[in-house]
């Protein structure tokens, strides 16, 4: 699934939104551990949101953070 990717900041939750799609119900959630939750589409398993919890204080901590799966990038024509 080809896509670009949108960022949003929740200030009030202190949580980053990391979307190729708008959310849906039929999506499964996965807590990955380390304050990250992915949802997943429910047919290829393929990770189109993510939810890093707890951001600003993450970066208070250090300005480095991974996150655990693959990912190919390229410019959008």
């Amino acid at each position: 699934m080809a896509g670009r990717l949108t960022f949003h900041y929740d200030q009030i939750g202190d949580i980053l939104y990391i979307d190729r799609c708008k959310p849906y119900a039929e999506q499964e959630s996965e807590a990955l551990g380390d304050d990250v939750v992915v949802r997943l589409n429910p047919g290829t398993n393929e990770v189109e949101n993510v939810e890093i919890l707890f951001y600003s204080k993450r970066l208070k901590q250090t300005n480095d953070f991974t996150l655990p799966f693959l990912t190919e990038m390229r410019l959008a024509a």
